[in-house]
């Protein structure tokens, strides 16, 4: 049975950081892709960064540079390290997990946490 689940959200004002992480409860896999999405009122859940098996990352254009995907040794816990934060990175974020490769469709993973919220100012 595999339960993401998130923490590390907050209310910070623009410029500083924070640090989002997803505790995957799950068994072992081979392949597999984790991955970071965020929902703002109103608009489409969209994927911010990925992180697979082989330890390959993807960063949407409008996170690149700013925020950074790890995962622990154990491969339990997946971090997503935001800087310089805007205003417009305000969202509920969410960790998914998908039995594959990456994709970029939310609709493609298989297990989803239950969100943390980030809020810039």
């Amino acid at each position: 049975h595999v339960q993401l689940v998130e923490s590390g959200g907050g209310s910070v004002q623009a410029g500083g950081s924070l640090r989002l992480s997803c505790v995957d409860s799950g068994f072992m896999r081979r392949r597999y892709c984790m991955g970071w999405f965020r929902q703002a009122p109103g608009k489409e859940r969209e994927g911010v960064a990925s992180i697979d098996s082989d330890g390959r990352t993807n960063f949407a254009d409008s996170v690149k540079g700013r925020f950074t995907v790890s995962q622990d040794n154990a491969k339990t816990t997946l971090y997503l390290i935001m800087n310089n934060l805007k205003p417009e990175d305000s969202a509920m974020y969410y960790c998914a997990l998908r039995r594959a490769g990456c994709s970029a469709a939310a609709a493609d993973y298989n297990y989803w946490g239950q969100g943390t919220q980030v809020t810039v100012s």
